[in-house]
């Protein structure tokens, strides 16, 4: 029974492991959001080869906070976004999307990092505190149509952030 565990563990470690290959891409460009003379957060945006391919593509969008944000204001800041560009009325289930990411993110601080990880069309967001070693995954791994609605408020063609998403994708 012991040894049974113990290769459970064994595969949710080397399964955690290998999903965690995404910190070895490459960064594609980089961002800063500011709020008046306040920067927010800085942003990366990583592929395997460093080149944007689209909602086609892997991906991980990075961001690391230069303040202290809860996370009520996160997701209502998604919520305004996702109201900005029209994705709450195409999406009825955007009220469970944002109910789901009030539960599984955390409060962020300065320093922190958010990720989220789109590796064949589903997205996983992962976490790390500004005095972990490594990022851990919060949650289970998401739908392809949420990934992409995440990933529309720097990525997508009605962004509020243009210049955000020239930046990120290096230039296209």
């Amino acid at each position: 029974m012991k040894a049974v565990v113990l290769l459970i563990c064994l595969a949710a470690f080397t399964s955690a492991a290998h999903a965690a290959d995404w910190l070895s891409w490459r960064k594609v460009g980089s961002a800063t959001l500011t709020w008046g003379p306040f920067t927010v957060y800085t942003s990366q945006l990583l592929t395997p080869d460093g080149r944007y391919a689209g909602e086609t593509g892997d991906r991980a969008l990075v961001i690391t906070y230069a303040r202290d944000i809860d996370r009520e204001e996160l997701v209502e800041a998604t919520r305004d976004q996702w109201q900005a560009q029209g994705i709450l009325q195409e999406a009825p289930q955007s009220d469970a999307w944002l109910r789901m990411l009030g539960s599984l993110w955390p409060d962020v601080t300065t320093g922190s990092q958010l990720a989220f990880v789109v590796n064949n069309k589903q997205g996983q967001f992962w976490y790390r505190a500004p005095a972990q070693a490594g990022f851990t995954p919060l949650g289970p791994a998401q739908s392809a149509t949420f990934s992409a609605r995440f990933l529309a408020i720097w990525l997508g063609p009605r962004t509020q952030y243009p210049e955000l998403r020239q930046q990120l994708t290096g230039g296209q």
